[in-house]
């Protein structure tokens, strides 16, 4: 009773801290020159850490087996994860580009964790026979590890393309303004007006294209980084995978459901590593394929688990005490 009290507590509390960080940088967009949060959010993400993490403990000590074997879980131990990866660069006194995507990442996966759709297995289980064995801590812990590090490196590089697409968008449509100053101008001094005023504006437009070109590098950069460290933990995560089911079922691997999609997540990703070998299709180019992994780890983390079929379905909607 005092340790499922204990985890309602520390819920609700890293729920709230999580929620107060992403209003702090909702402040920070709307007027950092007046306010300056930052310091704050990055201590409320902490707090949120140390929360989550107590969660956990909690839950381990409450269950007897490490809090990875059920879809709540997992969500529980996901949010922890973007909270770690949020930290890293902190401590490691980095410009951090990863803050809001870990924030509200957090706050999505814990919300639908304590939503009223796992109702049924918030309760700890006894374990199923096939997770009794100590490759559970293994090979579940990297899977999560390397689902959070994929998502937030995939959301980098939609963030690339949202900034790409945006600077062509707008720069098509200066370029056809200009045409039509030239094209309905009613004099040579009209037009020579017009364009003067047009390239005196160009030298602001040029200071903030060459601010948004380092900033979309940045954004590559640590997307590449990210995935490469997410791609590690994958790889390491199917291996242990592979061995764990030759120890319960039998065979190293079956073409189960979950194992395909894990699968496939592994190919997506080693094309994306690939193709940023060649400096051609840095960029936008490597950026559309991370995109593509970040709708296929969901479609391998959640959307199998929805069928609730195959060896890995002790991880679906369906699960109960039996």
């Amino acid at each position: 009773m005092i340790f499922s009290t204990l985890e309602h507590i520390l819920t609700h509390i890293s729920f709230s801290i999580v929620s107060i960080v992403i209003t702090l940088h909702l402040i920070t967009l709307l007027g950092n020159e007046i306010i300056k949060p930052y310091d704050s959010s990055e201590k409320g993400m902490i707090a949120t850490f140390l929360c989550l993490t107590g969660l956990l403990i909690t839950r381990w000590i409450y269950s007897g087996h490490f809090p990875l074997s059920d879809l709540y879980e997992s969500f529980i131990f996901l949010s922890w994860c973007f909270s770690l990866i949020h930290i890293v660069p902190y401590f490691k006194k980095r410009k951090n580009y990863l803050t809001t995507i870990t924030a509200s990442s957090t706050i999505f996966t814990q919300g639908f964790a304590t939503s009223g759709l796992l109702n049924e297995i918030h309760k700890p289980t006894i374990l199923v026979p096939a997770l009794q064995s100590e490759w559970l801590i293994m090979h579940v812990s990297m899977m999560i590890l390397s689902y959070a590090a994929l998502l937030c490196g995939s959301l980098l590089s939609v963030a690339l393309l949202v900034i790409t697409f945006r600077n062509i968008f707008y720069s098509s449509k200066s370029n056809n303004l200009l045409k039509l100053n030239e094209s309905f101008s009613f004099g040579e001094i009209q037009y020579k007006n017009e364009r003067n005023n047009i390239f005196q504006k160009n030298s602001f437009f040029s200071d903030n294209n060459y601010y948004k070109a380092q900033f979309i590098q940045q954004l590559d950069y640590w997307s590449y980084r990210v995935i490469s460290l997410g791609f590690i933990f994958l790889t390491i995560g199917i291996l242990s995978g592979a061995v764990w089911a030759n120890e319960a079922w039998g065979s190293y691997w079956s073409w189960d459901p979950k194992e395909t999609w894990a699968f496939i997540t592994w190919i997506v990703f080693a094309i994306y590593l690939h193709i940023r070998t060649k400096k051609n299709l840095q960029g936008a180019n490597s950026a559309i394929v991370a995109t593509l992994g970040f709708l296929i780890i969901w479609i391998c983390y959640f959307g199998v688990n929805l069928l609730g079929i195959g060896l890995h379905s002790y991880g679906s909607f369906t699960l109960t005490s039996s």
